[in-house]
């Protein structure tokens, strides 16, 4: 154990300053991404079956949660189905915008990993160049072998920082997909119900 500690260490010390930004960042992007990650798991009301909902919609006395709410908000005291659009569009209002800036956000943490790995390549070239340029005899190939190794390490490690995130973005991105899915459902059908009630009377 004490042993691969220790070669992360070395690996860290090898990859050059920029492996403190690097770090930095990464903890940054992966608590924006779990912290948005956990919202949408704690707020779950739209994976509710589409039968089950469409139950509530027809009687709101029955419905339960978060989705209850919405109906009676979008239901009550509603003339026409007009207001009804209007209501719902309310609704995405206070979920849809906050949720896409706050993945927009986090997609421009994650590009930055890359870049900033890259930097760290352009330093270590430079490093690499510089060593052949002043050095002489066996100093050289010491040099030469930094400026490589931290090149190819911040690289690295931006990498590994970038991929694992741009899943949980897509994850995320496909849960705020099904969020939007959920609201149009639930409008459709009430509209419907109030199409119905209309033509009734």
């Amino acid at each position: 154990m004490n042993a691969m500690f220790e070669e992360m260490w070395e690996l860290w010390l090898a990859g050059g300053w920029l492996m403190i930004p690097l770090a930095g960042l990464g903890l940054i992007i992966y608590f924006a991404i779990f912290e948005l990650y956990l919202h949408m798991r704690k707020n779950r009301f739209y994976r509710t079956s589409p039968d089950e909902f469409g139950h509530w919609v027809d009687a709101p006395q029955d419905a339960k949660g978060e989705i209850a709410k919405m109906i009676v908000f979008t239901q009550n005291d509603a003339s026409n189905a007009f207001e009804v659009r209007s209501r719902f569009e309310e609704l995405r209002a206070a979920h849809l915008p906050r949720l896409y800036r706050r993945i927009h956000f986090c997609t421009i943490l994650v590009g930055a990993a890359p870049l900033t790995g890259l930097l760290g390549t352009v330093m270590g070239m430079l490093s690499t160049f510089f060593g052949l340029s002043v050095s002489s005899g066996g100093n050289t190939i010491d040099l030469v072998a930094g400026g490589i190794s931290e090149a190819l390490i911040t690289t690295q490690t931006g990498l590994v920082l970038a991929i694992p995130a741009y899943v949980f973005i897509s994850l995320v991105r496909k849960q705020a997909g099904e969020l939007e899915q959920f609201f149009k459902r639930l409008e459709i059908l009430t509209i419907l119900k109030f199409e119905k009630v209309r033509k009734a009377a």
